[in-house]
């Protein structure tokens, strides 16, 4: 794994993050205190199915990275500073996507000329998140994920 960010246990600002990205893009959210997310309803991005959230089964929805964290190290971020690298591993507003567990296992680093989301009708969106996190952070395209993205980019609306 590359040293974007590291899993610091219970409390860490990883396990927040995950609570932020499942407070944000669930619905039907129920908490406990004001932070941590027990239950909720995802419509996955990549899938479009619906996937139930409890915090006793939390390993059913994981976050992703739509720039995967090792195609960013290996296409600049290894140059970037400690808090660039926070940034990027944590970026709730482009970055970060909650998806059932199989469909991230699935993608893993795969960039888009690898791998595409199952459900057709969201290549559009999941080529626009990674172009606007590959703009965000500087990050260069490939050659295959430019010819993938063109390719998906002729049908989006």
């Amino acid at each position: 794994m590359t040293p974007i960010l590291l899993s610091l246990g219970h409390g860490s600002a990883l396990e927040i993050t995950r609570n932020n990205v499942l407070a944000t893009q669930l619905r039907e959210v129920v908490h406990r205190g004001r932070c941590v997310v027990v239950e909720g309803i995802l419509t996955d991005p990549y899938t479009a199915t619906d996937i139930r959230f409890s915090k006793s089964d939390g390993g059913r929805i994981q976050i992703d990275h739509v720039y995967p964290l090792a195609a960013a190290w290996d296409m600049g971020a290894a140059t970037w500073t400690p808090g660039q690298r926070r940034r990027f591993a944590n970026d709730l507003a482009v970055n970060l996507l909650a998806t059932g567990a199989a469909t991230n296992q699935a993608k893993g680093d795969d960039t888009p000329a690898e791998w595409l989301p199952p459900a057709r009708p969201n290549h559009c969106f999941y080529a626009a998140k990674y172009l606007t996190v590959a703009v965000d952070y500087d990050l260069p395209i490939t050659a295959a994920d430019n010819a993938t993205l063109h390719d998906i980019a002729r049908g989006c609306p």
